[in-house]
């Protein structure tokens, strides 16, 4: 355990000191090149915009936020429902399936104007686009994981008179869980993509909807900072499933 725990520190180290390593690199560029601050800022100059009041930074974050976790939390919740629905029933999974992979097809940037028309403006649309993005890897990665079960292992449990609901809850959902978390992970990701298709195609709040509104005066800094923070909620959302991950899942069986 402590050669793991070791193993960790180590790697985190490498990780923090490499992200730093950039940020010192940019820095050095934007100095050393003279780059205008309309083109790219340095670190320290897009760090300074958190101080301005007008760009209203912490009530924008928070509702991107809550558009990343409630679309990303909605995709979870009904990609795995869907994946047991077509699991116990294959004809289900025979009609819906392909119509799932159909839809999936449709640019999200083009159905977004359909959304905010049937919805209107505000958070929920945005949670919705991201849902509509983040939902079909975890279905698919979470049907595979329930199918993939060994079949000697179902037949001795089938001998023993076992039922749908406990071959499901002591065999198919905890072998599975390798594959929900890895499209978790993959679902974490694609929310916030979403979240900031919906804010760019309408919105009146948001990290997507400041970054509109900053590029017609070229406020290149706010706009990186906006960057900035999307990339740190993405992160401490893939981080929360990867705490999950190590919660639920032994190490030796987890999906790279």
């Amino acid at each position: 355990m402590f050669n793991g725990r070791g193993r960790s520190a180590r790697s985190f180290a490498i990780i923090l000191i490499a992200h730093l390593a950039v940020i010192v690199l940019w820095q050095i560029v934007v100095d050393a090149f003279h780059i205008p601050t309309f083109i790219l800022p340095s670190p320290l100059e897009t760090i300074a915009t958190l101080g301005a009041a007008k760009y209203a930074w912490l009530q924008n974050l928070l509702v991107t936020a809550a558009e990343i976790l409630g679309g990303f939390c909605l995709g979870a919740l009904v990609g795995v429902a869907l994946a047991v629905v077509f699991t116990w029933s294959p004809l289900v999974s025979l009609v819906l399936l392909p119509l799932f992979v159909t839809m999936n097809m449709i640019p999200k940037v083009a159905l977004g104007p359909l959304v905010i028309v049937w919805f209107s403006y505000g958070i929920v649309p945005n949670m919705l686009i991201a849902f509509s993005i983040c939902f079909f890897p975890i279905l698919l990665t979470t049907a595979r994981g329930l199918s993939e079960v060994e079949p000697d292992l179902l037949d001795l449990v089938k001998s023993l008179r076992g039922s749908r609901w406990t071959i499901f809850r002591k065999i198919q959902l905890p072998g599975s869980l390798p594959y929900v978390f890895s499209g978790m992970k993959v679902g974490a990701i694609l929310a916030v993509a979403g979240a900031i298709v919906g804010e760019f195609i309408a919105s009146e709040r948001g990290l997507g909807y400041l970054m509109i509104q900053v590029q017609s005066s070229l406020d290149t800094p706010a706009m990186v900072m906006a960057v900035v923070l999307l990339t740190l909620l993405g992160v401490a959302l893939y981080g929360l499933v990867l705490g999950l991950e190590r919660l639920f899942v032994v190490r030796d069986v987890r999906l790279q």
